[in-house]
């Protein structure tokens, strides 16, 4: 005998999906009030006890790292089609938000803390050992660079992935995957200590590896868990393009992001001025090189190509911007280019990996690319030696981080997006990505019927 079962209603299943997010909710209030009771303390920002002239630089370099997240969010916008525009723009912002929030809680201590081994910091967490005004000036330039290594990835998963199976790597990015590469060579960790192997410490001065190849290469693992977008690749693995739906927001996007770029490598003192001109060459380089290599190949100038050569020679120089000489920037960024480039076609045409923006390439690649660029081109220039100047030991120690971020960002992320997709599921249905996510997901067209 069949029973009829009523149907479920839309408030059943509304309350049925917002109940994990009311239960995580709890938790978080109940963690953070035992430890707002159980450390409670006084801030002190005295103004003795900060250097008030550094600290101004640097929260100002904060702010235009901030800033870079809109270039991020209109850069990707314009290279994916209309219909997941909306989608895209509500990933870029809310990902900046949840790592920060991520970061704030747990990657800040596992990254700065104090750390014995030298593999996860162990202090901190909730910002509650904070004594003074130093720490949360600290806290603010390094949550913002937390924040770009999740964004990364949204490009290279772009249209054809749950919004909150994303929201949730970028939970874990901020708290644990960015923050423990990051302590090993930034926070007092081993790649940071490598004087008892008789190597220099690796260097990356402001995030070639740390922030780059990290989000570069998880988000190759993301692109290769979701798949490729509906008819991207033909049944004989040749590739479709699949175009942009808006070349100014591309342009206006790189042009924030470059702006953006002069906090990501500043600096004080002396060397503030020769990390400026060495981000500016390196990015002009690589836009000018890239322009030109596709002018030789098709006898076009396509300014798309120049966006990601301006971006892959910012992205190289940002290991060695303190580190090099003005000619070296423009070295580097001319070597970016074309790596980026020939990165574009093996990433799509051998491995058959759908990257809609080129984050794989112009990030993860071109990032191992900076790391290794220190190696050879730095001068002495703030205490790094490289083959310029006849020392062979630093090149050793970039090589192992190169080694190391590789394995990291990939391992790390496939176990994170092979979780999310075992669980929560990853992937858009066929029919929710031809009509667009920006319907199917938020029911928030980005452009009017005209």
């Amino acid at each position: 005998m069949l029973v009829e079962t009523a149907p479920i209603s839309n408030s059943s299943r509304l309350l049925r999906r917002s109940l994990p997010f009311a239960m995580a909710g709890l938790v978080a209030v109940a963690v953070l009030t035992g430890y707002n009771v159980a450390f409670a303390q006084d801030i002190t920002s005295d103004a003795d006890k900060l250097d008030q002239s550094a600290n101004i630089i640097w929260m100002l370099g904060a702010f235009l790292v901030f800033f870079m997240q809109a270039g991020f969010a209109f850069l990707g916008a314009g290279l994916i089609r209309a219909k997941n525009t909306t989608n895209y723009m509500t990933k870029s912002f809310m990902d900046f938000a949840i790592a920060s929030l991520s970061f704030w809680a747990f990657g800040f201590a596992l990254m700065w803390g104090t750390s014995a081994a030298g593999i996860a910091g162990n202090t901190n967490y909730f910002l509650t050992d904070a004594a003074d005004g130093q720490t949360y000036v600290d806290f603010v330039f390094q949550m913002v660079f937390a924040g770009t290594a999740a964004t990364i990835v949204a490009g290279a998963v772009a249209e054809r992935t749950k919004t909150q199976a994303y929201l949730a790597y970028s939970f874990i990015i901020g708290a644990i995957i960015y923050p423990l590469y990051g302590h090993w060579v930034w926070g007092g960790g081993w790649l940071g200590a490598m004087d008892k192997i008789d190597l220099p410490a690796a260097a990356d001065y402001a995030g070639s590896g740390v922030v780059h190849a990290v989000g570069g290469f998880v988000a190759l693992a993301g692109a290769v868990v979701v798949g490729p977008r509906t008819g991207k690749f033909n049944p004989d693995g040749s590739a479709n393009v699949l175009s942009g739906h808006n070349v100014p927001y591309v342009v206006i996007g790189t042009f924030i992001l470059f702006f953006g770029w002069f906090g990501f490598n500043i600096n004080t003192g002396d060397s503030i001025g020769l990390n400026a001109i060495n981000t500016l060459l390196a990015g002009a380089t690589g836009a000018v090189v890239a322009l030109y290599i596709q002018l030789i190949r098709t006898g076009k100038t396509d300014v798309l190509f120049a966006c990601n050569g301006a971006l892959a020679g910012l992205v190289g120089i940002t290991a060695g911007a303190a580190f090099v000489e003005p000619w070296s920037a423009v070295a580097i960024g001319a070597i970016a280019a074309p790596i980026m480039m020939a990165s574009l076609i093996v990433i799509e045409r051998v491995l058959k990996i759908d990257d809609p923006v080129g984050a794989i390439s112009v990030h993860g690649v071109t990032g191992l690319w900076g790391l290794l660029a220190v190696g050879i081109f730095a001068n002495g220039n703030n205490g790094v030696e490289g083959l310029v100047v006849g020392e062979g030991k630093q090149i050793l120690s970039q090589l192992i981080s190169m080694g190391v971020v590789l394995a990291w960002g990939l391992v790390t992320g496939f176990a994170l997006f092979m979780l999310l997709k075992v669980t929560m599921g990853v992937r858009a249905t066929e029919a929710e990505e031809l009509e667009g996510l920006d319907i199917a997901e938020h029911a928030l067209p980005a452009y009017g019927d005209d």
